[in-house]
């Protein structure tokens, strides 16, 4: 690709296989498939610069978070000499009337598809003058997501369409990576993986290890007791012919739970009451059974407490059953007495020993609930480790870090402020945190993409280390090997997708 004029190259200087891919990008439809660290947002920002220099048109670069469309916009400020009254993020706290002006004077827009897709349909933006629509993280266009609506609307609407599509993980489905194409209207796709020559020089290696722990004694007896409960309801199920197996999954029944749902609306009928009570309460202890699992006694006891709360016959049911009565019987004697799960003092361990060799170490741990965060960051408080919480904002309560409060977060964490950022699924899309030295799963996650996208924030400058912390014979053990096989999968796909 020839020098551009928009481009800063004092500042950076683009990679052959990014140059490459921009290539592609500027003549046709292009999904680019390139793993985590290896820049995709350059790619984005040399095609952008392309169609600045070469067309009128305005560029449109979507992302699923506001944190993530404020660090495309920093990128493109600090790599372009694009006028930067020109480059602009939206925020529904910018007011409708504000935004249709910008719309009207800049050239670059960094937005998540929500605000693209409210101020389409309520008449703010036109999109015939756009020629560009870049779509981060577009695995997620599939189904009736926003990404998937705003991609409708740019095609139907610009009079000189080009989209351009990037994701580090597309799935391990073939369906799946065949809807995300057709959603985004692609001609062309670009793969590369570490394997690739170009690419090579800039992959950093990461060591994977798995850590397990034991399941304590006590928390088997209440798995016992909890299970016992589990297989009735699955058998009920299974007896109606709702279900086929023993080892039906929570997304199943979730499904399940839906279907039933949608008959009693329609029919009113008693027989479809009775297996929704079913099928909830069979989700509702499956859920007790992961907490006691993946994260400990202090979680299953307030999930407990919550659902003594709750009003629904299939809750109260539950705690009448002599079983369940026995088992939260000793979630509180438990609780009381302060037991957790061994991973804590595991977590807590690994910690204060990459701090032993590194003062300044830099590590994430994932956590799938907010309680957890909250509780892993009481125990390493507890041992004088400096952490910070990273949580999305509860659109309900409010509660959680705000916009602001995450950038602010992330960047104390990069000026190494502190050692340790314990993050939900908030901290898995995008974030440029550089040099982190290890990733921690404090519990595996049956998502391929969510593990990689987790992973991915280490090994990015210099090497890195992931941790998985398993217990064994657990829902652990069962969602690590779910997603090294579902990733496994996808690399076959992508390698055929090369070949092709």
């Amino acid at each position: 690709m020839k020098s551009l004029l928009f481009i800063n190259y004092e500042k950076f200087q683009p990679r052959l296989y990014q140059e490459l891919i921009a290539q592609t990008a500027i003549k046709k439809n292009t999904l680019c498939i390139l793993p985590t660290g290896l820049g995709k947002t350059y790619i984005a920002v040399l095609t952008a610069a392309w169609i600045l220099e070469n067309t009128k048109g305005k560029i449109l670069m979507i992302a699923p978070t506001r944190p993530l469309v404020n660090q495309h916009l920093k990128t493109f400020l600090s790599v372009t000499n694009i006028d930067k009254n020109l480059m602009i993020a939206l925020t529904g706290k910018i007011r409708q009337d504000d935004r249709k002006e910008l719309y009207k004077i800049g050239r670059v827009f960094f937005a998540t598809p929500q605000i693209i897709k409210n101020d389409f349909d309520s008449g703010l933006l036109d999109l015939s003058d756009f020629s560009l629509l870049i779509v981060d993280e577009c695995h997620r266009s599939v189904k009736k997501y926003a990404y998937t609506e705003v991609v409708d609307r740019f095609a139907s609407s610009s009079n000189h369409p080009l989209i351009l599509g990037l994701t580090a993980s597309p799935g391990g489905m073939q369906d799946k990576i065949e809807e995300v194409k057709k959603n985004l209207r692609i001609d062309a796709i670009e793969v590369r993986t570490e394997k690739d020559i170009d690419v090579q020089p800039y992959v950093k290696q990461t060591r994977v290890e798995q850590i397990y722990v034991d399941m304590p004694e006590d928390f088997i007896w209440i798995r016992n007791l909890l299970e016992d409960y589990y297989r009735q309801k699955l058998n009920e199920l299974l007896m109606a012919n709702l279900i086929f197996s023993m080892r039906t999954t929570k997304k199943e029944l979730l499904d399940l739970q839906k279907r039933i749902g949608k008959l009693y609306d329609e029919t009113r009928d008693r027989n479809a009451a009775k297996y929704l009570v079913i099928c909830s309460q069979a989700i509702k202890i499956e859920h007790a059974l992961s907490l006691l699992e993946t994260q400990g006694i202090f979680p299953l006891h307030k999930y407990f407490l919550e659902m003594k709360k709750n009003k629904s016959s299939s809750s109260k049911s539950i705690l009448n059953d002599k079983r369940i009565i026995e088992a939260i019987k000793r979630i509180d004697e438990l609780y009381i007495k302060g037991v957790e799960h061994p991973k804590i003092s595991k977590l807590v361990e690994i910690i204060k020993d990459e701090i032993k060799i590194k003062k300044n170490v830099k590590i994430i741990v994932f956590a799938n609930f907010r309680d957890t965060v909250s509780q892993i960051k009481s125990y390493l408080d507890k041992n004088g480790i400096e952490s910070r919480e990273f949580i999305g904002q509860a659109r309900k309560s409010g509660k959680g870090l705000s916009q602001k409060e995450q950038i602010q977060t992330i960047n104390e964490f990069e000026y190494e402020l502190f050692n340790v950022l314990i993050a939900t699924s908030i901290g898995e899309e995008g974030l440029s945190i550089p040099a982190v030295d290890l990733v921690i799963f404090y519990e595996p996650v049956p998502s391929e993409i969510r593990t990689i996208q987790r992973r991915g924030r280490t090994g990015r400058t210099e090497f890195g280390r992931v941790v998985f912390l398993i217990t064994k014979g657990t829902r652990d053990e069962w969602y690590y090997w779910s997603a090294f096989n579902k990733e496994k999968r996808m690399k076959n796909i992508i390698n055929e997708l090369k070949k092709k």
